[in-house]
């Protein structure tokens, strides 16, 4: 797994009171109780927006050259450079963050994990609007024949653990006949693909479009219309940092610096809707 960057990793040991003023808005932030829009920020440290993710997933967060960097990571630093502070990054598993445990324990303020928005996971936490529309795609070997799930018949499926790329797989497994196999994150499921040890994966389209472009000897052969939405997600209940997200995202959209941040990390600019 890739590692944190030492500038913007750290591991959150305590709440601590922190008082600024943001630009234009008067905004207080501090480590004060659940807040509504239009209230105070709470923050789990002082000087810092702490976003949990989960390593590696690119182009949306990896490490580069000793730092963590990547299409999510430029979108939350537009919301800490508005609330005056530095962005810092917890690295974790992306079951802790789809279960809402790592907002319970303190862990981060945010999470911005290429995450979809689900109903089950609005259970327990509140998402921004939606960011980023993704697919689900089918990843194997150049060259293996297996250009969709019937192809798949005895075979093994891998997913990464927790996602919606699991969600899919096990839906259909029944119906078409293959089995299934876990993988903690998406370079270990990846990595499998590669050497042969399932037939085929199964992850968001963009994701496994990077893989295939760094790796010719891979290709996708199918794409799943799943519709999904990407979402930045906060504690449930925290409606004042859900608020200043949304209202970032909607000025980044606006101003032209969201089609900025996607042409650096994807090579086009967003398709219109």
């Amino acid at each position: 797994m890739a590692r944190r960057s030492p500038r913007r990793a750290f591991v959150l040991l305590s709440a601590l009171a922190l008082a600024v003023t943001t630009a234009g808005c008067a905004e207080e932030v501090n480590t004060g109780g659940d807040s509504e829009a239009g209230g105070e920020i709470s923050l789990v440290k002082e000087g810092a927006l702490t976003t949990c993710t989960h390593l590696p997933y690119p182009p949306f967060q990896f490490t580069q050259g000793g730092e963590t960097v990547g299409f999510d990571v430029d979108l939350v630093d537009l919301v800490a450079k508005d609330l005056g502070v530095e962005q810092e990054i917890f690295d974790t598993s992306f079951e802790g963050i789809e279960s809402g445990q790592s907002f319970e324990t303190g862990q981060c303020d945010l999470a911005a994990a290429a995450i979809t928005i689900k109903d089950e996971r609005k259970k327990v936490m509140d998402f921004s609007e939606g960011y980023f529309d993704a697919n689900q795609v089918l990843l194997v070997k150049k060259g293996s024949g297996i250009d969709s799930l019937d192809k798949l018949k005895g075979k093994t499926l891998g997913v990464q653990l927790s996602t919606t790329g699991e969600d899919y797989g096990e839906e259909h497994k029944g119906e078409f006949g293959y089995n299934v196999r876990q993988f903690e994150d998406l370079a270990l499921l990846q990595t499998a693909v590669k050497t042969g040890q399932v037939d085929a994966g199964i992850n968001d389209n963009f994701v496994m479009y990077q893989f295939v472009k760094d790796n010719p000897d891979t290709e996708v052969t199918e794409e799943f219309e799943t519709g999904e939405e990407y979402g930045i997600a906060v504690r449930k209940g925290n409606g004042a940092l859900l608020a200043k997200i949304n209202e970032v995202l909607a000025k980044a959209k606006s101003d032209g610096t969201y089609d900025q941040i996607y042409e650096k990390w994807f090579g086009t600019k967003p398709e219109s809707k």
